[in-house]
């Protein structure tokens, strides 16, 4: 299959990029607006979480999940699979780490083409067989040909930064305002309005990462040829999570938006997934082989 760009998934990064931009000087103003902080501070607290975000978002990433770099003497095999699809997919090769987990799952970060890193569990070595993690990998090669990890970044950084202005808002405000002041119900007001941008932040989050999903399973395709590798690999590991102990999934399911499978189920988890249903993936992925065979 020839790789096709996906004009829906640009077109949703760029709207997505924009109401953040706009979600982020309203947040911003506002905050500076009720709490009597000085602009110049939130600029300073804000620019410095992006730049940290935006040149170590794979860095911290990895480590998060007790990801290891690994070289191609301890995974050849990995190595040799990562190699020859960056240049089936025209990438450059990204760093290849492995996580030390019986989950089997995989994902991709990195702020750009030329500083991406794709990662591995243990688990997942273990489950598949190389066609099928073939297939993973592509389709983690395929989400940094979109480029659509910086938007996921950028998304996941204010929904953080307004989650921990909502959790020490109080904290922070404590004191103020009981002279009289604006300061006790200004710290309420922009506890608020730090909760709205949340939300809204989460919900664009969710939203594209839904697509991305389906535009990177037809990534996947393009890059291998073979969509029923990675239809069989999703069903496989959708399967063995199911099998894991719920105490087992907590620390990870943090990172729901970066795997190819998340990790959360039930009727909430299904409702708030970062990711389509595993069942229509596959039958995209089999209408994709089909389109294949009849050619």
């Amino acid at each position: 299959m020839q790789w096709q760009a996906d004009w829906g998934l640009r077109f949703r990064m760029f709207v997505t990029m924009f109401l953040l931009f706009a979600l982020y000087i309203v947040f911003a103003g506002s905050l500076t607006a009720y709490t009597g902080g000085g602009p110049l501070l939130f600029a300073a607290i804000f620019g410095g979480f992006s730049l940290v975000q935006y040149y170590f978002s794979d860095t911290l990433t990895l480590r998060s999940m007790g990801a290891k770099e690994v070289s191609a003497e301890e995974y050849p095999q990995l190595h040799a699979s990562v190699e020859r699809l960056s240049q089936q997919a025209d990438l450059p090769k990204p760093t290849v780490a492995v996580v030390d987990s019986k989950v089997p799952n995989a994902f991709a970060t990195g702020r750009n083409q030329a500083n991406a890193a794709v990662a591995v569990t243990t688990g997942l070595l273990r489950t598949l067989d190389r066609d099928e993690l073939d297939g993973v990998i592509a389709h983690e090669l395929a989400h940094v040909k979109n480029r659509d990890m910086m938007v996921m970044t950028f998304a996941s950084l204010l929904a953080t930064i307004a989650f921990m202005f909502v959790r020490w808002g109080a904290f922070f405000g404590g004191g103020r305002g009981r002279g009289g002041g604006r300061g006790g119900g200004g710290i309420m007001v922009a506890i608020l309005i730090s909760l709205v941008v949340w939300i809204i932040s989460y919900v664009l989050m969710r939203a594209l990462s839904r697509y991305r999903e389906y535009a990177a399973d037809r990534g996947a395709a393009a890059i291998t040829g073979k969509p029923s590798a990675l239809a069989s690999a999703l069903l496989k590991i959708a399967g063995e999570v199911e099998k894991v102990p719920d105490r087992d999934l907590r620390e990870e399911a943090e990172m729901n938006a970066f795997f190819i499978i998340p990790l959360k189920s039930g009727v909430v988890g299904r409702l708030f997934s970062t990711h389509p249903p595993t069942e229509k993936r596959v039958e995209q992925l089999r209408e994709l082989e089909r389109q294949l065979e009849t050619r």
